[in-house]
């Protein structure tokens, strides 16, 4: 079992998301990412090598992993997810 730590700024990221969003985004965390992280979370290439992916619907959890904990970096739209990961 992985325990989950978020980033200071995922609460604004999911500020403005409906609710029923959030709540397939909390199942898919807790079913998905503190189970098995590696295998739902998608390794990501290039400048953002080290961080993983998780889909959810229209939305990406991106996050990194290390030996028992997923550290939740970022949660946004598939359309602006990976430009707000580079900044």
């Amino acid at each position: 079992m992985y325990t989950v730590t978020y980033h200071s700024k995922v609460a604004e990221d999911i500020k403005g998301l409906s609710a029923a969003v959030k709540r397939q985004i909390k199942t898919a965390i807790e079913d998905k990412l503190m189970s098995e992280p590696t295998l739902f979370g998608k390794p990501l290439q290039f400048s953002l090598k080290g961080l993983r992916s998780l889909r959810v619907g229209n939305y990406r959890v991106v996050f990194s992993l290390s030996e028992n904990e997923v550290y939740i970096v970022l949660i946004a739209h598939r359309s602006v997810v990976y430009k707000n990961v580079v900044k």
